[in-house]
């Protein structure tokens, strides 16, 4: 079998050819793969700054740099999977829940193929519907939740639905499997201390920022490996949980966040887990001319398809 590869640089300068996920080839379904790329391109659901409608776009033009073999694991993805970019959802940009409805039919699809889907977002609304369409498939999940914010406000403005309240939802649709859902690098200020405790009182794990400051993140991830077991997990990546400094091409900076490279350490401690999918959300490029934030996350991404299941190191 031949396995797509990201279109090379010496094939075609990296400021060329189609601005897909690491230039791969493009399909409109994901029939036939082992792995997918989707955009979500969504920010009606966010509280303070918008502009995340328009991250998936800007994650795909910088990860144009990226080389598909990870020197660091020795892995290369496309020599064991079969990988595209297919496209995006067309959300109603006039109407959140029509566009959690769109978003949840569009993932029944794209997982009748057996696919693993990366998500580009897009607020962190889209989690919501993402794991509604996963839990059909899989059962209640296990979920890694990196993030600056829980994310478990009941309500925002008399709404339901929002960036601030998905994993709330997902709790109370029993998507989630609460003896297997981790929180890492909430942090900063908030209301009371429920804002936090809510998780643990559901039998979550919350990791605050401050518990891993200055420190190397692979104890901690051989913990949430124990913790999340052989069964399915959904990986959910906030670009807000690393610092401004690293990342401020978003809605809702905070100080005191990961560093870039613990967020690469993090990603890495995931190998060997059942791994069912996987977002990274909160890019807002209006806020980060430079690009690095898309940048960041176009190579956490990439970090996360190199830990999928079935990905073989080199020999």
């Amino acid at each position: 079998m031949t396995f797509n590869q990201p279109l090379g640089g010496n094939d075609m300068p990296r400021f060329g050819g189609l601005p897909t996920m690491m230039r791969l080839p493009f399909q409109d379904n994901a029939a036939g793969l082992d792995a997918c790329f989707v955009g979500i391109p969504m920010d009606i659901g966010t509280s303070h700054r918008s502009g995340t409608r328009f991250g998936p776009r800007q994650i795909r033009a910088e990860s144009a740099m990226i080389r598909p073999y990870n020197m660091w694991t020795k892995v290369s993805p496309f020599d064991s999977l079969q990988i595209a970019d297919i496209g995006d959802v067309a959300i109603d940009t006039f109407d959140l829940k029509r566009s959690v409805q769109i978003i949840e039919e569009a993932y029944d699809e794209i997982l009748s193929h057996g696919v693993i889907p990366l998500t580009l977002g897009g607020d962190h609304t889209l989690s919501y519907p993402v794991l509604k369409a996963i839990a059909k498939k899989h059962g209640p999940v296990g979920l890694i939740h990196v993030d600056a914010h829980a994310d478990i406000n009941d309500l925002m403005f008399g709404e339901k639905i929002a960036h601030g309240t998905p994993f709330r939802r997902s709790h109370e649709d029993q998507l989630l499997d609460p003896s297997r859902v981790c929180q890492i690098g909430l942090r900063a200020t908030g209301y009371e201390a429920s804002d936090f405790d809510w998780p643990r009182e559901q039998g979550w794990r919350v990791v605050q920022a401050e518990e891993i400051w200055y420190k190397s993140l692979a104890p901690l991830m051989e913990e949430v490996r124990a913790q999340m077991g052989d069964g399915p997990v959904y990986v959910t990546f906030d670009i807000d949980s690393f610092d401004p400094a690293y990342a401020p091409g978003t809605g809702t900076t905070e100080p005191g966040g990961l560093t870039s490279h613990q967020g690469i350490e993090l990603i890495r401690g995931l190998a060997g887990l059942n791994i069912v999918g996987c977002d990274l959300v909160e890019v807002s490029p209006p806020y980060d001319h430079t690009g690095a934030t898309a940048n960041l996350a176009a190579n956490i991404l990439f970090e996360m398809l190199c830990v999928l299941p079935g990905v073989k190191p080199r020999g």
